[in-house]
């Protein structure tokens, strides 16, 4: 029965997020349904769209700060959501100042919803399966943004706009009936400080190599507008591509080696928009290199926030702030991408910034995966101590001594850690209180030389000398 509460809770988170992204992705977020209904009364897109990403930031980085209970979780869905289809009512009619209200309302409203869904990723979905329902709802939220933009596109803005807010309600119903406990605190993080060094790293590699992607949107889209038919249903059939190929990729395989794939074709992608036209199969070779890198990234910083969501309490803190580092990119990107354009830069010169921005993302990324490694590394080697023998899990312990000898309660609290328990669920196993736990955490560490529960896990699993 607890199974197919969780199974049936993952299937109806999926689709909540998904029709919520839809609605964000076709319309709010650069999205075709706003440019079809822009163009219709001929009016400059740019300030439209860049008030919608900046309160759609807003809503992603300040959800956390009054999401702290389950049932405050789902209401925080069910309201962003159901403000999101009122204020997309006057859309219906001539511009006036609720188009702007209603794109600053239905951004910050939208951004929370997304934010809070983290909870859900990490209440329904095993460790082990975050990275098939990421991408799950990402695929499935492209393909039905491809529906609403070729829709919108090639038959009614309006129809688009309808199915806008049908996708919206269908959200509303899936979210409505999502289980909760509410008993369930969700207290904030942890204060595990290299998890927030980990969080702050992920999310600067986050925004700046989301960079291009916001010049992709400003400089590349525009370039081909002309091929209006095709853009409006192959634009995002690589990224869905990607996607399922990176879901499916066997366990053995390191989805890491991928990135550097997807860096070679942005890199590709914007040296063919400077060297080839602007032909159909001009456009075909730019944004299947550029969408299919899209999606490696995407499933990449998805997966690993999908995983950190287990060393906080607070699981929209980490999700929104991870997510509106990816918004910051694409909006920092776009307006450099305004400007180039305004300013008629050459495609030399913004295939130089891209460049620019892939060489800094290479910096950067050295340094975050020897973090990802103390944080993330530590969490697959979770699973296998938690099915080895008492006696290999002894001699784990043992091979790696403490600077001083561990009291009999704390090598209890020891492996509760290695099982990859929450300071929460080791209280209840040990019939402590939480505090007590993380007295002995402290403790444990300092007798260990480390800093941090990943670095404690890393170095006693793989056996490393302190």
């Amino acid at each position: 029965m607890n199974q197919f509460k969780a199974w049936n809770g993952r299937l109806q988170s999926i689709l909540a997020f998904s029709f919520l992204a839809a609605y964000i992705l076709s319309f709010l977020f650069e999205g075709q349904v706003l440019y079809s209904l822009l163009d219709v009364y001929h009016i400059e897109a740019s300030s439209y769209i860049v008030v919608a990403i900046v309160a759609h930031f807003l809503g992603l980085f300040t959800c956390h700060l009054f999401t702290k209970t389950a049932k405050v979780a789902r209401l925080v869905m069910l309201t962003g959501m159901a403000v999101s289809l009122f204020v997309t009512v006057p859309f219906f009619f001539a511009p006036s100042p609720l188009w702007n209200m209603g794109l600053i309302i239905g951004g910050y409203g939208s951004g929370c919803s997304l934010a809070a869904w983290g909870y859900f990723l990490k209440v329904f979905t095993p460790k082990s399966e975050r990275l098939k329902t990421c991408a799950d709802v990402l695929i499935l939220s492209n393909i039905a943004m491809v529906v609403i933009n070729v829709l919108a596109v090639n038959v009614s803005s309006f129809l688009g706009l309808i199915l806008v807010m049908l996708g919206l309600s269908l959200g509303i119903m899936f979210t409505w009936g999502l289980p909760v406990n509410t008993e369930d605190k969700l207290t904030g993080a942890t204060g595990d400080l290299g998890l927030f060094q980990t969080l702050l790293l992920l999310s600067s590699f986050i925004a700046v190599l989301t960079i291009n992607s916001g010049l992709m949107y400003e400089v590349i889209n525009p370039a081909f507008e002309h091929l209006t038919t095709l853009t409006s249903w192959y634009w995002s059939i690589p990224y869905i591509a990607a996607l399922f190929v990176m879901r499916n990729l066997p366990a053995r395989l390191k989805h890491s080696k991928m990135l550097y794939a997807g860096m070679a074709m942005i890199v590709g992608a914007f040296i063919s928009f400077m060297l080839l036209g602007r032909s159909v199969l001009d456009y075909l070779v730019v944004d299947t290199l550029m969408l299919a890198a899209c999606g490696v990234f995407d499933l990449f910083w998805w997966s690993i926030l999908s995983e950190m969501l287990d060393y906080t309490d607070n699981p929209s803190h980490i999700f929104g702030v991870g997510l509106s580092a990816n918004v910051l990119g694409v909006l920092s990107g776009g307006i450099i991408g305004m400007v180039a354009t305004s300013t008629q830069r050459a495609s030399a010169e913004i295939t130089v910034m891209a460049l620019t921005v892939v060489c800094i993302t290479l910096v950067i990324l050295p340094l975050l995966n020897r973090h990802l490694v103390l944080l993330l590394k530590s969490h697959a080697y979770l699973v296998a101590y938690d099915t080895m023998g008492e006696t290999q899990q002894r001699a784990i312990l043992c091979q790696t001594a403490a600077l001083d000898p561990l009291t009999v309660r704390e090598e209890e609290v020891l492996k509760e850690i290695l099982t990859g328990k929450s300071n929460r669920e080791i209280a209840a196993t040990l019939c402590i209180t939480e505090n007590t736990v993380k007295t002995h955490a402290r403790n444990i560490y300092s007798k260990y030389d480390v800093h941090s529960r990943a670095e404690l896990i890393s170095n006693l699993l793989t056996g490393e000398d302190l």
